[in-house]
């Protein structure tokens, strides 16, 4: 029995990784084209795109990869975060598992709709002055939570805020200023509201 060093080892295994690698890149764009392709409308942020997409893609990637709005987070992939939260007709969503074709003509908001014409929404300032974001990643599906919320009830108590913001988890632990900063947004929009009327 001869003796293997390391080095030999290493070299041997990485040959035998290049050869098996080559027929699976081959099967691989023959099992990517067999995949069935649909194309879809979307409204993103106000803006109408119709993409090609294919039937296994989630909204969260065409968002961000197809459309390069990397607000959504993808966090554990599997619909449990809420990282990924978006408003899909103004209602919050998973976007990591909602299927890009089941959002065909339909209306979907990304965090980085929230700001008009380089203006914060109020929920935006009130996480930044009530210390809402710690490290960030949970923020954007943080906010569009409290968003679809506030749409649905623009006078939520602290119970409803925490009720509507379950779905969002935020490894910092960081959940009583969400919820000080979306009852903050709350007021703030109900006194815009009354100086308009």
């Amino acid at each position: 029995m001869s003796k293997i060093s390391r080095r030999r080892f290493v070299e041997g295994t990485g040959a035998g990784l290049v050869a098996t690698t080559v027929p699976l890149q081959g099967q691989t764009a023959k099992a990517a084209a067999a995949v069935p392709h649909t194309t879809v409308k979307l409204t993103v942020n106000g803006t109408v795109h119709r993409l090609d997409v294919e039937d296994r893609w989630t909204l969260a990637e065409v968002l961000r990869d197809h459309l390069g709005l990397t607000g959504s987070k993808i966090g554990c992939d599997r619909g449990e975060c809420g990282a990924c939260t978006v408003l899909l007709d103004g209602k919050n969503v998973y976007s990591c598992s909602q299927l890009a074709v089941w959002a065909d003509g339909r209306t979907v908001q990304t965090v980085e709709g929230l700001a008009q014409n380089g203006k914060l929404d109020p929920l935006q300032e009130a996480f930044i002055e009530h210390d809402g974001p710690q490290c960030g990643f949970c923020t954007s599906g943080q906010l569009m939570s409290a968003k679809a919320l506030l749409n649905h009830n623009p006078h939520p108590t602290t119970d409803e805020v925490r009720a509507g913001m379950t779905g969002n988890i935020c490894r910092c632990g960081n959940y009583n200023h969400y919820v000080e900063s979306v009852l903050a947004a709350a007021a703030t929009l109900a006194a815009d509201s009354r100086r308009k009327a």
